[in-house]
């Protein structure tokens, strides 16, 4: 989900010279655009460690598909084509949505004592590549002109910053969420708070995204 950036990133691309100024500007960017994401990998991390889904490569490699697509369809928008219109954009929001609801149902089976599974609310690979897509799906109006304005030198050296971005973001959701005190209250309190922090983002991302109003 993209936050407040006061950036032109295209504008910067072209006023800043040399590979050390595409790293910095590439960066920023990512971080700037990306700030949420630790939340999300954070909770997953915290659901990994107190029920044991998904597991941490799951999540590593989640978080790659996701921001490899977000690129693919940055570049492939660059190019001038566009596989889904700005404004269905926000629909993507009902994954961590969905995925949210279900981990609830899950934890109310649970304590009703239906269900004895720990419930966990993204399981595997591709939960978790889908909830990345979606959290960061409204990053595409910002990697798109920058795509769209960089030679191709300029691409692969963003590529390679977003690469090492998102094992530094993994990273830092894995040592923010082994914190025992944080796993102990997880543990205690996960299966209410895991699936309200999905909810919470998946609705966010459907009502800022306007999308509900093109439906309406």
């Amino acid at each position: 989900m993209t936050v407040p950036f006061a950036v032109s990133c295209s504008g910067t691309f072209l006023a800043v010279d040399g590979i050390v100024g595409t790293i910095a500007t590439t960066a920023g960017m990512f971080a700037g655009t990306n700030v949420d994401d630790i939340i999300v990998l954070t909770v997953l991390f915290l659901s990994s460690r107190a029920t044991g889904r998904p597991h941490p490569w799951q999540i590593w490699v989640g978080q790659y598909a996701g921001v490899a697509v977000l690129v693919l369809v940055s570049v492939v928008a660059a190019l001038g084509l566009t596989i889904v219109p700005d404004d269905w954009i926000g629909l993507l929001g009902l994954v961590p949505l969905a995925l949210g609801i279900k981990g609830l149902v899950a934890a109310i089976r649970t304590h009703n004592g239906e269900d004895d599974t720990p419930p966990a609310v993204a399981t595997g690979l591709l939960p978790v590549a889908g909830v990345t897509i979606a959290n960061g799906a409204d990053n595409i109006s910002v990697y798109t002109p920058v795509f769209r304005t960089v030679g191709t030198a300029p691409t692969i050296v963003t590529v390679g910053v977003f690469a090492i971005g998102v094992a530094l973001w993994c990273l830092a959701g894995s040592w923010l969420g082994s914190h025992r005190k944080v796993i102990a209250i997880v543990e205690r309190y996960g299966q209410w708070l895991v699936p309200a922090v999905f909810i919470a983002i998946g609705g966010l991302i459907v009502i800022e995204s306007g999308v509900l109003a093109e439906i309406v």
